[in-house]
């Protein structure tokens, strides 16, 4: 399945039904998220980015820990939209966990000093695009996926479960797999307000 870039763009939603039923394989999967991970700009080509994604068992495991890091901070009376949420994410194929390798952030704050405040700007913004890319272009293979950020109350725990470097700071997570339904219309702000153009 390709699509024009625009296409693409524009297609690109918040889909939060998903399900295991893909005709993707594995393979053409980690093909995509290589691609976009190789090609993602970088501020100095500082490459910070890191990816890790979990297929099967180690997908389910990842929102099993979600779910009970949660419930130790959710009221229990207001858990069970937290754990339907959690469950609809595990509905799907798998995830894409994206970090940031904070020792080349910090090398090249001691090599730059007078860039040294913007290098973890620099960092996020590139993270930003390759969740971005990831993202469209999971679309773009008739895949749904959605962005999630339950940074801080699992990064211990999954750092023990897949033995990730200490200097990876988990940065979002991006459940995804085929779409059950489509997404709601998407309303839009005036351009004027948020483009200004000078000739």
């Amino acid at each position: 399945m390709t699509k024009d870039f625009y296409t693409a763009i524009k297609e690109r939603r918040s889909i939060y039904g998903i399900n295991k039923n893909i005709t993707l394989s594995d393979e053409k999967i980690q093909e995509v998220i290589e691609y976009a991970v190789k090609h993602t700009p970088t501020a100095f080509n500082s490459q910070s980015g890191r990816v890790i994604v979990l297929f099967g068992e180690n997908h389910n495991k990842l929102w099993d820990i979600t779910k009970e890091a949660l419930r130790k901070i959710v009221p229990e009376d207001k858990f069970q939209s937290t754990e339907e949420k959690i469950n609809s994410f595990a509905m799907g194929y798998g995830t894409v966990l994206f970090f940031e390798d904070s020792s080349i952030v910090e090398a090249l704050q001691q090599k730059f000093p007078l860039y040294k405040d913007n290098f973890s700007i620099w960092s996020q913004q590139s993270n930003g695009m390759l969740q971005y890319i990831i993202w469209t272009s999971l679309e773009n293979e008739g895949l749904g996926a959605s962005l999630q950020h339950y940074n801080e109350i699992i990064d211990e725990d999954i750092r023990k479960e897949w033995d990730i470097p200490h200097n990876w700071k988990l940065i979002a997570q991006m459940p995804f797999g085929k779409p059950t339904a489509a997404p709601a219309e998407k309303e839009f702000m005036p351009l004027e307000e948020r483009v200004k153009v000078f000739k």
